[in-house]
């Protein structure tokens, strides 16, 4: 590889946590030590950057972390880092620093603060997508996602034990803020009678009617998954629909919640966290900025951070048809 572009970087984590961002980070001190390059971490995110809350980083401080959930680093949104004079105090630190590079772990929120950031100052920043919601445009997958999703599947495929032997109707709440793919997926994987998630317009009607035919086909019991973004209802609110609708059902409501962001990171989480904590580095060496690392077709690409906190990864419909086929 040519001569760097960048000479001293600096990682962060900010916003939720995912399962796979310490592999992330592991992966761009060891890039950046493998290229010569110092790398510092920042303590809590941007809050970080502002109070020089720096650490010097090699390959010794990352070990034993690619199985840990969470991050080592810690994570918070900083309301400070939204003004100018945080951001200032920010640029100040980096400055002294030498810093010339930033390499963003997180979500929008995360990559907003990171596209203004050099708007503003020049340094050249990269993000790199970690959120279990997999909303993020510019990659197949977000960092933790695949974790989540099996975390939530194996929770409802416990729930369904006692469903089944109580004839019980469990409306199952999964995080999915403003995207319903852990919803979808875990839900699809779990064989739910219904799914409802913020990307399609549901029907309170439309879920009683597949009450009403799963009677027919004989299911005493029967699983309802709910992204907790759901417009239609919460989901103890559709609880007590359904209740007053079917009064003979023995309903319960159980809500995953923040079970979902932890535990020790999937497979396919730690090998894409590798590739694109790799790929945040290279790519900030090859004078990059203001991009995102993801991944499409299982190459890294990068795209342009603008483009990324405006659009969203779409749901894909034929799962949504194959779930309601196979609910049958």
């Amino acid at each position: 590889m040519k001569e760097s572009a960048v000479k001293k970087i600096a990682v962060l984590t900010s916003g939720g946590d995912a399962p796979g961002m310490n592999a992330a980070l592991r992966a761009v001190v060891r890039t950046a030590n493998y290229y010569n390059i110092e790398c510092y971490g920042v303590r809590e995110g941007y809050n970080g950057l502002i109070h020089d809350d720096f650490l010097k980083m090699g390959p010794r401080s990352v070990k034993n972390i690619i199985n840990q959930g969470g991050t080592i680093l810690k994570s918070a949104r900083s309301a400070e880092f939204r003004t100018k004079e945080g951001r200032q105090k920010a640029y100040d630190n980096c400055l002294k620093l030498g810093i010339d590079g930033l390499v963003c772990i997180g979500g929008d929120g995360t990559f907003t603060g990171a596209k203004i950031f050099n708007e503003e100052f020049g340094i050249r920043v990269i993000g790199v997508p970690g959120t279990i919601d997999n909303d993020i445009f510019g990659t197949d997958n977000t960092i933790g996602y695949d974790t989540a999703l099996n975390t939530a599947m194996d929770a409802i495929d416990k729930i369904r034990d006692t469903a089944t032997s109580h004839n019980r109707v469990f409306f199952v709440e999964v995080m999915g803020r403003d995207a319903g793919f852990i919803a979808l997926n875990s839900g699809l994987a779990t064989g739910a009678l219904d799914i409802l998630i913020p990307e399609k317009k549901d029907s309170i009607d439309e879920l009683f009617a597949k009450f009403r035919s799963a009677e027919k086909t004989g299911k005493a019991s029967s699983i309802v998954v709910v992204a907790e973004g759901e417009k239609l209802a919460n989901v103890y609110e559709l609880a007590e629909k359904t209740k007053q609708t079917f009064p003979d059902y023995d309903i319960r409501v159980a809500i995953l919640g923040h079970m979902q962001r932890g535990g020790s990171p999937s497979c396919a989480d730690r090998v894409l966290a590798s590739r694109l904590g790799y790929g945040a580095v290279t790519g900030l060496m090859e004078g990059k900025t203001n991009v995102m690392a993801g991944m499409r077709s299982n190459d890294v690409v990068y795209t342009a951070i603008e483009e990324a906190i405006k659009k969203h990864n779409e749901i894909n419909k034929d799962l949504l048809l194959i779930s309601e086929i196979l609910a049958i």
